[in-house]
């Protein structure tokens, strides 16, 4: 059975009155005994809630009450936000915040002390998107590299599978679709040609450089794998193999049945 944590401390604010600050507390301890949220998480509400508060009391010119609280009105609330965005806040920051307010309103309203209705009416802010990390060259040298992973209890084959993976997605720049769907025609042998011709999305076909260094990895792959690749089909696994493939391992890029570990 878990150790229970330490109590929440009673919460001293000088933003707003002793009724809102117990029922803050409360809150704060039915998150950590019922909810079971971590310290981390009780931390960062508790803080979003404590400036939202600090926010209203100057914005309005008093110290927030239960009453004042429940009375919040959307404005209100967008101006905290927009507030904490000139400060350079992230817009997962001000999820998170918006999140802490909903979940003590929430609270409120299930004890029956008021129900702060502009809170629903707020909608989350965007967060943008970020753009996928590449592999560092070093990292995908030794992906790349059998020789690497020869201390591995897998058999060789699989190494030359996955080093051969790892040189078409990361030296020709394929997608996971494209790899998949290459076919030993699609190849050329080391010396006898330097591009792919590859299907996309929309079945779209395109031709992309190819080193012949990866070329060699995928001749080399070719030449030790124990299952048999005819020219029409992919360079993974034959699709009557797919789950002995499965089995030795789990399915991933450049090859139908198995991935690179």
């Amino acid at each position: 059975m878990a150790k229970p944590g330490p109590a929440v401390q009673p919460i001293e604010l000088d933003c707003a009155d002793e009724v809102l600050a117990l029922e803050m507390t409360r809150w704060l301890a039915h998150l950590r005994s019922e909810r079971r949220l971590s310290p981390k998480t009780l931390e960062a509400y508790a803080r979003d809630v404590r400036q939202c508060l600090g926010f209203l009391c100057e914005h309005w010119g008093r110290r927030v009450t239960l009453s004042g609280f429940a009375a919040l009105e959307a404005s209100d609330v967008r101006a905290c936000m927009a507030l904490r965005r000139a400060c350079d806040i992230g817009g997962r920051s001000l999820m998170r915040a918006l999140a802490g307010l909903r979940s003590f309103g929430r609270f409120l309203e299930r004890e029956g002390r008021g129900k702060v209705g502009a809170l629903s009416a707020i909608r989350a802010p965007k967060v943008g998107k970020s753009l996928p990390k590449p592999v560092p060259v070093a990292a995908a040298k030794r992906l790349a590299d059998a020789d690497e992973r020869a201390g591995e209890t897998r058999d060789p084959w699989i190494w030359a599978r996955d080093a051969a993976v790892m040189g078409l997605l990361y030296g020709s720049g394929l997608r996971i679709s494209e790899a998949l769907g290459l076919r030993r025609r699609d190849v050329p042998l080391p010396g006898a040609g330097d591009v792919l011709v590859v299907t996309g999305k929309g079945d779209k076909t395109r031709m992309v450089p190819v080193l012949q260094n990866v070329l060699a990895l995928i001749e080399d792959y070719v030449a030790i794998c124990p299952h048999p690749l005819p020219a029409s089909a992919s360079r993974g696994c034959g699709r009557s193999r797919a789950a002995r493939c499965r089995r030795r391992s789990p399915k991933a890029p450049g090859n139908p049945h198995g991935t690179p570990r």
